[in-house]
């Protein structure tokens, strides 16, 4: 049994409900997150240093989940003084077709309001996966380390392949390079939601198999988990889901980039109930909920707060106090992205700074597995003289 997968049971029967704030999750996250920092990589002499590795893909427009669950956590990972790699993950896209100018498009947009959201590129590390070629090479040596059976397995995968005809060999590897993503950098913490907890095990059993064949060359990856709902934002137009890219109704959710006046309507068309007061009960009223948790998202407030604020409101009402909070979270965000997309003179370089430096931190890792593997050592870098002669 896998330790993710261990840690995850333990901590489920812990679990309690606190039926005044009604967030039943939160003990099973603290213990997680507390078991997690005390493990270490020390049974095999090794001490890694901290380093937090997360990966966006360039598919679709991001929307508030996205912002509040991956962008906003790493920029205050980065303001706590973490070392934060941030990635495009333009390679994860090709699991389903892509137009090459809309892909290159979009990896700008994100680039923008990574910027635009508070990610400085100077003390943390912004970079388009595809730049650096080491993740194409780890990934080969870990999927020959992985298993057909154990990937197939894999709730993502059959759900997805179940939709296609033509399953391709992408998506069954896909959790193979999501791994390879964080232990190229050697990576310690990632930040994640519960639903992701899987793929992380996939990522400690590699480390483990790599180990036992080889010797230890990368730290076992923790989860971060987030203690304040950003993981659970869910469909407006149907709370039994999460919010999603990828969900054919345009209304399900509140993109980076809608204008006050679309955040406005979409709250006002978000699906609810026939009980007119704001409560907290996910399991009941997903559909309120969900509002109450965009609500304490946007304003930094805890579900009886916002619970409170809402008292004597109908549901109706507090949709507008909903969207009011999301256009005053999201409005400079959206500006200030906007002013940085109409100048990919400025953007372009910061994405090769950061290719620059992710490349020398996967090629010192990938140094070391190859010599751990008996694979030839890579070539020293190109000076200039060299260049000169070829």
């Amino acid at each position: 049994m896998g330790i993710l997968t261990e840690l995850y049971r333990k901590a489920r029967k812990t679990c309690v409900f606190n039926k005044r704030a009604n967030w039943s999750d939160s003990v099973f996250r603290t213990f997680c997150s507390k078991v997690q920092e005390t493990k270490s990589d020390a049974h095999n002499g090794t001490e890694w240093p901290r380093r937090i590795v997360s990966g966006l893909q360039p598919t679709g427009e991001l929307h508030v989940g996205n912002y509040f669950g991956a962008l906003r956590r790493c920029v205050r990972l980065q303001e706590q003084g973490e070392d934060v790699m941030l990635f495009i993950a333009d390679l994860h896209s090709f699991t389903t077709r892509q137009d090459p100018k809309q892909l290159q498009e979009r990896t700008l947009e994100l680039t923008a309001l990574a910027l635009a959201a508070g990610l400085d590129p100077e003390r943390s590390v912004l970079f388009q996966q595809s730049a650096v070629a080491r993740h194409a090479e780890l990934c080969w040596l870990l999927a020959c380390l992985a298993t057909h059976a154990r990937l197939a397995h894999l709730p993502q995968y059959k759900e997805k392949s179940a939709t296609m005809k033509e399953v391709p060999i992408g998506l069954l590897l896909y959790p193979v390079l999501q791994a390879t993503d964080i232990l190229v950098y050697r990576g310690t913490h990632v930040p994640v939601g519960a639903d992701q907890l899987q793929h992380l095990q996939v990522a400690a059993q590699l480390v483990k198999t790599f180990q036992h064949r080889y010797g230890p060359a990368f730290p076992t990856p923790r989860p971060l988990l987030p203690d304040d709902g950003s993981d659970r934002i869910k469909s407006l137009r149907d709370p039994s889901k999460k919010m999603s890219k990828s969900d054919p109704d345009p209304k399900s959710r509140i993109l980076l980039t809608d204008s006050d006046d679309t955040i406005r309507l979409k709250i006002r068309k978000a699906v609810t109930d026939f009980t007119p007061q704001v409560t907290y009960d996910p399991e009941n009223r997903p559909g309120v909920s969900n509002l109450v948790a965009l609500h304490c998202l946007a304003n930094g407030l805890v579900p009886e707060e916002a619970v409170e604020e809402a008292e004597g409101l109908s549901t109706a009402q507090y949709k507008g106090v909903v969207a009011e909070a999301l256009c005053g979270a999201l409005g400079p965000l959206r500006a200030r992205a906007l002013e940085l997309r109409a100048r990919p003179e400025l953007l372009r370089p910061v994405l090769r700074h950061g290719a620059a430096r992710a490349r020398r931190r996967a090629d010192r890792v990938y140094e070391d597995v190859a010599s751990l593997a008996g694979l030839a050592p890579p070539p020293p870098p190109l000076h200039s003289h060299a260049l000169r002669v070829c």
